[in-house]
């Protein structure tokens, strides 16, 4: 009997001991629980300053120092030593007085001179020199002066030198379009008399042509100077009216 009463308070001390287990955990869960939700819950009573310092970013460094302000240029004004073109009495003692060192003479030949050269060298030389006496013993050739190679001469005076004209072709087209006047032409007179270097001065450009291709055959007289023939410049003149043609 004692036997049976020992085995049955045993199992019910297990079992109160199981259950109590059971109970303490769930007390403790939820008592962890509880801790954990009220300040979820109840987010007023957490400390706002505390929360603040961890949400505000931290203050940006200082900027740097500015730079050093540059030293103030000091302009120093010269006095002019010169006052109205001449120079003015200085108003003190420069601390510096620049020596001027002057060049040494050239030594004194004591008045011998050169030998051969001016009076004053040795006994005989003469004014000149040896240079003198070689110049003056030198006859110097005078070049000749040659004679213009080209003389420019009136157009009267180149009419007169004419021994050949030929009278130029009068242009159908300038004749049919009643056109008329006189060409004016630069030319070149060689010295046998041949027109050389034709240039147009002024006329008409449809009677041009036919007064260059006309005065290219005209000769003339070849133009003396001193005795030589000699090319000239002069101006022709050709006229073209229908009247005449």
């Amino acid at each position: 009997m004692f036997e049976d009463s020992l085995i049955e308070s045993g199992n019910r001390f297990k079992t109160k001991r199981l259950s109590t287990t059971i109970l303490s955990f769930t007390l403790q869960v939820l008592l962890v629980g509880v801790l954990i939700l009220i300040p979820l819950i109840y987010t007023d009573a957490l400390p706002k300053t505390q929360l603040m310092t961890f949400l505000v970013a931290p203050p940006p460094p200082p900027p740097p120092p500015p730079p050093p302000a540059a030293a103030p240029v000091r302009v120093v004004k010269m006095a002019s030593e010169m006052v109205n073109g001449q120079l003015r009495t200085p108003t003190k003692i420069p601390d510096k007085v620049q020596m001027i060192k002057e060049e040494e003479a050239p030594p004194d030949l004591g008045g011998g001179g050169v030998p051969g050269g001016v009076p004053g060298g040795i006994p005989g030389g003469s004014a000149g020199g040896v240079i003198g006496g070689i110049l003056s013993s030198t006859q110097v050739a005078v070049p000749k002066i040659a004679a213009p190679v080209r003389v420019r001469v009136s157009t009267g005076v180149a009419t007169g030198l004419l021994i050949r004209k030929v009278t130029p072709t009068y242009p159908q087209l300038a004749k049919q379009a009643r056109i008329q006047g006189s060409v004016v032409l630069q030319a070149e007179i060689s010295k046998d008399g041949t027109i050389q270097n034709l240039q147009l001065i002024s006329g008409h450009p449809m009677l041009a042509p036919a007064a260059i291709e006309a005065v290219k055959q005209w000769r003339y007289k070849p133009y003396l100077l001193n005795g030589e023939p000699v090319a000239v410049e002069t101006q022709v003149v050709v006229n073209f009216s229908l009247s005449g043609s």
